[in-house]
């Protein structure tokens, strides 16, 4: 004690004290008599930026639960208290860190000592946050170092908060571009530095530019498809019809939305602020998805004739079956909507419950026995949503393209496949099927509605492209993409419709199945 009396003296006498006794030191800013700080050395940069913190807590939530982030970060940003500006800067933090994995840890590998894999998740993911606000987002650098620093020693502790200290720090010695080019010395092909530019895995690389090529595009679009996965998607409203209003939505400055009707982009902050998406009427929905259901609603049926039994046999989570519900109750129509999954029925149940009762039912069934004798030709309008790599939706889950892998595409296109040879069976002569997916894949889109078509000789694909036209507002949504036999299919794109990339085939059936 006395030692320390002596030091606190000999300060005193060369200017002044400069600590309290509790250890705080003098406000060394402004004019007049100088207080004291009112933070402990020992408690310094330990309390996380909420808005850091609720970035961070998405991101362990995906890495170590397998969580979504965009069903996560919603409830965050609630339990962390965060104002619409701190919402947006934690979105941004949490999807761009997400996005940009890929470029990051190539990034972060040239800074650390040791594997990636070797580092503890919590670690790893800290110093995944530091490198987009030091590469990728319009904060200072030393905000983004110390700021990360204090988070790392709120929830890793001090002793990681130290490398987590000294390996931004390395990062931060270079911006993007620069980091880019001193990555690319290493890279000897052109899908190999695109996956690295714009953090994607390269088996996704590849297959977007098959797709390009099999939807009657051109290769050389590649990077502008990339470079839009990776930007932030404006949220898209759509008020359902004769139920919803845009009013409010507008109030809170929305914009009239371009593509599709009773729509609009809203860029207000927390959507469940609205009342009218509170109650249901209103629901965010991408415009892709808005067109679809709008198509196989507004086509008219080949032989003019029944139209009051729909369907929609891969209902979940509920969005389309939402919108298919509504305009079916506008037609004194009835809507099955069926999803196999227990817990996701129950979320098309709740998203159905703004449309009138009498309208829907919800049927808990796999989706492949709606092809059976009981339900062969009974419904009018058939819409199959079907299970999907999702890799036209890879802006909206940032995790996916991580978790994503080529293997997943064959299993499913043979799913996929089945339903629809389902959805043939269970639509009666002169109805409709819409064959939906949100990938571009050609394995999950024209090799599946040419394979149905092989398979079922009284199937005929309809001219989609122009059905899609005439439920979009500027018209000309896309190029259509022909097949053999005639007809068309259709496919959306990020960076030229702004929109997931929705891809539809709608058929008709000609005649009964020999044996029904």
């Amino acid at each position: 004690m006395s030692g320390r009396s002596e030091y606190r003296g000999n300060k005193a006498d060369n200017g002044g004290e400069r600590r309290n006794e509790a250890g705080r030191e003098r406000n060394r800013g402004g004019s007049g008599e100088r207080g004291f700080s009112t933070t402990a050395p020992s408690a310094r940069k330990r309390k996380a930026d909420p808005a850091r913190l609720t970035a961070w807590e998405v991101l362990r939530a995906v890495t170590a639960d397998d969580a979504y982030a965009n069903l996560v970060l919603p409830g965050r940003i609630r339990a962390n208290h965060l104002d619409k500006r701190d919402a947006g800067f934690a979105t941004e933090l949490a999807y761009g860190a997400l996005r940009g994995q890929g470029l990051y840890d190539a990034v972060l590998a040239r800074c650390v000592d040791r594997p990636l894999d070797q580092l503890d998740p919590a670690v790893l993911d800290t110093l995944r946050l530091g490198a987009h606000q030091l590469l990728s987002m319009r904060v200072p650098s030393h905000a983004a170092l110390d700021e990360t620093v204090s988070l790392a020693r709120m929830v890793v502790g001090a002793g990681a908060s130290g490398l987590i200290n000294a390996v931004l720090r390395k990062v931060a010695a270079r911006e993007l571009e620069a980091w880019i080019d001193l990555l690319l010395e290493d890279v000897a092909d052109d899908v190999s530095a695109a996956a690295l530019r714009y953090s994607h895995p390269e088996w996704i690389v590849r297959a977007l530019r098959q797709s390009l090529v099999a939807h009657g595009r051109e290769v050389t679009e590649i990077n502008d498809l990339l470079e839009a996965d990776n930007l932030a998607p404006v949220v898209n409203l759509v008020a359902l019809p004769s139920l919803g209003s845009l009013d409010e939505a507008f109030e809170n400055g929305a914009e009239p939305g371009t593509l599709a009707p009773d729509s609009a982009y809203y860029s207000g902050g927390d959507v469940s602020r609205l009342s009218s998406v509170r109650a249901g009427t209103t629901r965010v929905q991408d415009a892709g998805s808005q067109l679809v259901a709008r198509a196989l609603a507004g086509i008219q049926l080949p032989d003019g004739g029944r139209d009051t039994v729909w369907l929609d046999l891969c209902a979940g989570p509920g969005g389309k079956a939402s919108l298919l519900a509504a305009l079916a109750a506008e037609r004194d129509a009835t809507l099955t909507a069926n999803e196999p999954t227990p817990h996701r029925a129950e979320l098309v149940r709740r998203a159905l419950d703004a449309v009138p009762e009498e309208t829907w039912m919800v049927t808990v069934e796999d989706g492949r026995d709606f092809g059976d004798e009981l339900n062969q030709g009974r419904f009018d309008r058939v819409m199959v949503d079907a299970p999907c790599s999702g890799l036209g939706a890879l802006r909206r889950r940032p995790e996916s393209r991580w978790r994503k892998t080529a293997r997943d595409v064959a299993e499913l296109t043979v799913l996929q496949g089945e339903l629809l040879d389902a959805a043939l069976r269970a639509v009666r002569p002169g109805g409709v099927v819409a064959y939906v997916t949100c990938s571009p894949h050609p394995g999950e889109t024209v090799a599946v509605v040419q394979d149905a078509l092989a398979r079922n000789k009284d199937a005929r694909l309809l001219d989609t492209a122009a059905a899609l036209d005439a439920v979009t507002i500027t018209g000309a949504a896309g190029a259509a993409n022909p097949m053999e036999g005639g007809g068309s299919t259709i496919q959306l794109w990020p960076h030229v419709h702004s929109t997931d990339a929705m891809f539809m085939a709608l058929f008709t059936r000609t005649e009964t199945p020999a044996g029904t």
